[in-house]
């Protein structure tokens, strides 16, 4: 879907259309990032990427309450955030779930943005904090590195085209 959906936007699209370039992309996640990554992803990928994903890893879901219909049997609802790692703190007021319910972004511009309340979900999850440093490896539409700014993070745009990860 890499070139279907950003070929006309970016040069190197149909890299994504190839699983290798996932999975080299989730070892190097793991080795350049190692104070915790996020990485969304289509529901159906989740039984050739989990193999290659560190044993921590947590699967986490955001269930779409507003969606695109499709013409399929049962419909694609939610969507799959891949979390290593980050901040530990097990008396966290408020508590974040593995979850969220949420719609999907309208009018951002760029077809697979986010809507605001994910990307403040994602960093949450990661446990960012002020003063972390936030490195948005996808910053497509901007809704990431904003999401870092209302947090307090540093926020750096990545040259490459990768998801988002938590450095402290």
């Amino acid at each position: 879907m890499g070139a279907k959906m950003y070929g006309s936007k970016h040069t190197h699209a149909a890299m994504w259309d190839d699983r290798q370039t996932h999975i080299n992309l989730i070892a190097y996640l793991t080795k350049h990032y190692p104070d915790g990554w996020a990485l969304s992803c289509n529901p159906k990928d989740l039984a050739w990427l989990l193999p290659h994903c560190p044993e921590e890893v947590r699967v986490c879901a955001w269930v779409k309450t507003f969606h695109q219909i499709r013409p399929t049997t049962v419909q694609y609802a939610w969507e799959v955030v891949l979390l290593h790692k980050g901040r530990k703190d097990h008396r966290r007021k408020p508590m974040v779930r593995d979850w969220l319910a949420c719609s999907i972004a309208m009018r951002k511009g760029l077809q697979g943005a986010k809507p605001n309340e994910f990307n403040d979900w994602v960093l949450a999850l990661l446990n960012a904090q002020p003063g972390d440093t936030l490195v948005d490896l996808f910053p497509g539409s901007g809704g990431m590195t904003a999401a870092g700014k209302r947090a307090g993070v540093r926020v750096h745009k990545s040259r490459k085209t990768y998801p988002p990860s938590v450095r402290r």
